[in-house]
C-alpha cells in the first residue's frame, strides 16, 4: 500500500505573525513613498495627528492622545511642529476656557486628501497590475481577516 506524501504541518501563529508584520512594515513604507509624505518634511506620527484633528474637527490635545494612544507629551511635540508649518492652531474652547482646542487650516484637509488619494491610487495600480482576477475574492478575504485583527480584543492569558 502507498501513502501520498505527509501534509507539512500548520505554520505556528508566531510564524505567520512574524511575517505579515513584516509585510505590514513593507507596505506601510512603500504607502509613504507613493504617496509623496516623505516631500512634506513630516514625520508619520505627525501626519497622523493632523489627520485626526482635520477628521475630528476643534478637538482637545488630551483626546488626541486618547485617539493615538500616546502620551500628552508625545502629542505636544507634533503638537508644536505642526503649529509651526501653519497646519494647525489652537484657540480656547468656549464653553471651558482653561482647555484649548486645536483645529486644522484648510491647507491641512488638503494635504491630508492628496496623501490618501496618492495612496489609493498606488494601492489600485498595484491590484489591478499584481492580483489575478481569480485571487481578488482572496484579496476581499484578506482585507476582512485584518480588519478583525485590527479590531481584535485581546485579553492577557490568565493561568
Amino acid at each position: 500500500m502507498t501513502t501520498g506524501p505527509t501534509p507539512a504541518p500548520p505554520t505556528p501563529p508566531s510564524d505567520t505573525a512574524e511575517r505579515l508584520n513584516q509585510a505590514m512594515k513593507r507596505l506601510r513604507a512603500r504607502l509613504r513613498a507613493e504617496s509623496g509624505q516623505h516631500a512634506t518634511g513630516l514625520t508619520a506620527t505627525q501626519l497622523a495627528v493632523l489627520a485626526e484633528v482635520v477628521r475630528e474637527g476643534p478637538v482637545t490635545a488630551a483626546r488626541l492622545a486618547a485617539l493615538e494612544h500616546v502620551t500628552p507629551q508625545a502629542i505636544a511635540q507634533s503638537l508644536a511642529v505642526l503649529k509651526a508649518a501653519g497646519l494647525v492652531h489652537g484657540a480656547p474652547d468656549p464653553r471651558d476656557g482653561r482647555r484649548k482646542l486645536i483645529s486644522a487650516d484648510p491647507s491641512a484637509g488638503a494635504l491630508i486628501e492628496r496623501l490618501l488619494a496618492g495612496r489609493a491610487t498606488f494601492l489600485a495600480r498595484a491590484i489591478t497590475q499584481v492580483v489575478r482576477p481569480e485571487e481578488r475574492d482572496d484579496l476581499e478575504k484578506a482585507v476582512e481577516l485584518l480588519e478583525r485583527l485590527a479590531g481584535a480584543e485581546i485579553h492577557p492569558h490568565i493561568p
